[in-house]
């Protein structure tokens, strides 16, 4: 055999058995679009899992635009969801419409208000929101193909609204002094249709601890910055996240 072709062959093989995920984008900064954190952890968990990823958003407006330094409102702003989702991918980007269960083995929705902005009307209509049209036929769509779906912060309340009766978690129920400011999102999960899981945002050796995982519905979901906690305790549970998402491929 030539010099190399032994590892050519074990590189090829690993190509052939490499989950392709899809992770869906919903703008570029937390109160008006994707989470930039969130994404990065994501896409950095996804690299070291060796999936091949391809990165994907909406072709709308957004809801608004908010200018981060203030976390107010920008008046007469406006912004697309692809344009500014295009900023996280470098440019590597395809609109929702495109996305097919045909393509991807899983698929991966990062948090930020603009999964409940521009995705969802959750943030305004909280459990009688609609779902965006796209959103909801790839949530649809990989659950009746059988395919995961990973979702972080505030985006299991997009899979509690589509996927009667699938179980999330978005860490606490109570806000404990402030630990988990946004606690009353798991009573709106329970309003939706949904089960809600309490799960915990800290390291542990155990991935379920940080994740939870719903096998009957191929849902796996984690907290994220719902919990007021260091980055790393984010990164980490996003990690658990990732991993079972790849593990329920079979990849």
């Amino acid at each position: 055999a030539a010099p190399g072709g032994l590892a050519s062959f074990h590189c090829s093989a690993r190509r052939l058995r490499a989950a392709r995920v899809a992770v869906v984008l919903s703008g570029c900064g937390v109160y008006d679009g994707t989470e930039v954190h969130e994404a990065s952890a994501i896409l950095v968990h996804l690299s070291r899992g060796g999936a091949e990823v391809q990165m994907y958003a909406p072709d709308v407006p957004q809801m608004h635009v908010v200018d981060h330094s203030k976390g107010q409102p920008a008046e007469a702003e406006s912004r697309n969801v692809l344009v500014e989702s295009a900023r996280i991918a470098r440019g590597k980007i395809a609109s929702l419409a495109k996305l097919t269960t045909a393509d991807h083995d899983a698929v991966i929705f990062p948090g930020g208000f603009g999964a409940a902005k521009n995705l969802s009307t959750f943030a305004v209509d909280g459990k009688d929101c609609k779902v965006n049209r796209e959103v909801e036929r790839v949530l649809k769509d990989f659950h009746k193909a059988g395919k995961p779906i990973g979702l972080c912060c505030i985006s299991p309340v997009l899979a509690a609204k589509v996927l009667p009766g699938a179980e999330v978690t978005v860490g606490h129920e109570e806000e404990e002094g402030g630990k988990w400011p946004y606690a009353g999102t798991a009573g709106a999960i329970k309003e939706l249709g949904g089960k809600h899981c309490v799960k915990e945002a800290v390291f542990s050796l155990t991935p379920s601890y940080e994740a939870h995982v719903d096998t009957k519905n191929k849902v796996v979901t984690t907290p994220a910055f719902m919990c007021e906690t260091e980055l790393h305790n984010i990164f980490d549970g996003i990690g658990a996240m990732v991993k079972n998402v790849l593990k329920l491929t079979g990849k």
